[in-house]
């Protein structure tokens, strides 16, 4: 069995006391993580803001700044097949998609890298003779980012990337549940070099390990990925620090496709938005809107694709389906695809466990259809593979049900009329709206949520803004005295 340890203050440490890990392909246990608990907790703060200003960190220029973040992007490149086998360990992801994903984090690493000496002032043309002034952009302070176990090397890329570079510290939060991957990613910020402090990497529970984080008082930053019940959590404890705070929570994101769309490629778009990683993504396209007339041979065509998606074992190259990551989510999943049938959806196909899996947490890739009836999975996030489908007969019937949502983090639409396309870009409420494609993603484009999808942009050019503050700088340019304040002129 591993054990997994935290790195805090430039070290690696056992843990005041740990918690079982179990791997989802068996359901058996496979590691024991650290819990970090309030000490913990509060020691690797403090480690983070002594580095701020120790000059080991705080003196390094942007150019040497970004240095550090382009041998950690090289060594992540390096490290794949570990960081990827671990990743599927913990969260039962395939490694196929572990292994592409981590290999693109490398590149959010050298983009932020690569920004770390373009962060700029301005100076100021002001009304005041005699006077210049400016303005300075400075690192925030510490920064307290907590990501959750899905995607964590991607989540927390665009939270540590724009943080170092622009001079801040972090404490990184793991998901206490699959922490692992972030643990073992630990290894590399200590391989390239970051001052002792500069990054430190913790797990634990909420009550403890993330109520202290969040309102610690030398945390100047919160960057949090996760559910809006929890984001309100942070949200309150954030009080007590007013510390500026980012959310990247859920989803429910509609796909619309119009009977004009080139149906295969908005099939396959369906089927990678939703049975990708399991269904677990905060963008997963978990609402097929589809207009009236395509609806039958449309659901045909999914139900043909999802059948013949290969399910087993993560760790083997052609497994294209594994199982959630915790029994809890598999059976919050059941009962909810339970209760969609019950009120009247039509099951196409799924909606069970598969036969031959024995242990570990598989569902199969559900479609119901629920045009006409209230159905729970059209409104909850279910974060597992299963896809609600709904019909629409014009366009603003499927602007309607697009938005009839209380998230608004991601959106697809599939048609050949670009026009009636700019006309739903300007009008779904989502962070994001892909035009026949899905689940694109880069460094250089920005994301985030409308409504319970949070607020605040990870990614993008902008975003190593948010990790500073600035600081107005007034300076006198002639040698007159500064007059008497108390003779009027």
């Amino acid at each position: 069995m591993r054990k997994f340890q935290h790195y805090i203050d430039g070290r690696f440490e056992e843990g005041p006391a740990s918690f079982e890990s179990r791997n989802p392909a068996t359901g058996e246990v496979w590691a024991l993580m650290p819990d970090a608990g309030r000490d913990g907790t509060d020691r690797a703060v403090k480690a983070a803001h002594r580095a701020f200003t120790d000059p080991a960190w705080a003196d390094l220029t942007a150019t040497q700044r970004g240095k550090l973040l382009y041998r950690l992007a090289d060594l992540i490149a390096a490290n794949v097949p570990a960081l990827a086998a671990i990743e599927t360990a913990d969260t039962g992801k395939i490694i196929r998609e572990t292994s592409s994903q981590i290999a693109y984090v490398a590149d959010y690493y050298r983009y932020y890298a690569g920004l770390a000496d373009k962060i700029q002032g301005a100076y100021l043309p002001i009304d005041k003779p005699g006077m210049e002034a400016w303005l300075r952009r400075e690192p925030i302070g510490v920064v307290a980012a907590i990501v959750p176990w899905n995607s964590q090397l991607f989540l927390s890329a665009v939270k540590l990337g724009p943080a170092l570079a622009a001079g801040c510290t972090i404490v990184l939060k793991a998901s206490e549940e699959a922490p692992g991957p972030m643990l073992d990613f630990a290894r590399l910020i200590h391989e390239a070099g970051f001052p002792p402090g500069v990054v430190n990497i913790i797990t634990g529970f909420g009550a403890e390990c993330g109520a202290t984080l969040t309102s610690h008082p030398l945390v100047s930053r919160i960057a949090f990925t996760g559910g809006p019940e929890t984001a309100r959590h942070v949200l309150r404890n954030s009080a007590a620090n007013l510390a500026v705070t980012s959310l990247e929570l859920g989803g429910k994101s509609p796909i619309v496709v119009f009977s004009d769309a080139d149906i295969d490629s908005a099939a396959n778009a369906v089927v990678a938005g939703i049975f990708a990683a399991t269904g677990q993504s905060c963008v997963a396209g978990s609402r097929l809107l589809v207009q009236r007339d395509l609806k039958d041979r449309f659901l045909e065509i999914l139900a043909r694709k999802a059948g013949q998606i290969r399910i087993g074992d993560p760790q083997q190259k052609e497994t294209e389906l594994g199982p959630l990551a915790t029994e809890r989510q598999r059976d919050r999943i059941e009962k909810i695809v339970a209760a969609s049938v019950t009120a009247g959806a039509r099951l196409i196909t799924g909606g069970k466990r598969p036969d031959g899996f024995d242990r570990g947490f598989y569902y199969l890739p559900t479609i119901l259809d629920c045009t006409g009836v209230n159905s729970p999975s059209v409104d909850e996030e279910l974060f597992g593979p299963v896809l609600s489908v709904l019909a629409f007969d014009d366009e603003d019937e499927a602007l309607r049900l697009a938005n009839a949502t209380p998230y608004g983090l991601a959106s697809g639409v599939f048609t050949r009329d670009l026009a009636r396309a700019h006309r739903l870009v300007r009008k779904i409420r989502a962070g994001i709206v892909w035009v026949n494609t899905y689940r694109a993603i880069s460094p250089i484009v920005p994301f985030g949520g409308y409504g319970l999808s949070g607020f605040g942009r990870e990614g993008g050019l902008d975003s190593i803004l948010d990790y500073t503050r600035t600081k107005s700088v007034w300076l006198k340019t002639t040698d007159d005295p500064f007059p008497d304040p108390f003779v009027m002129r």
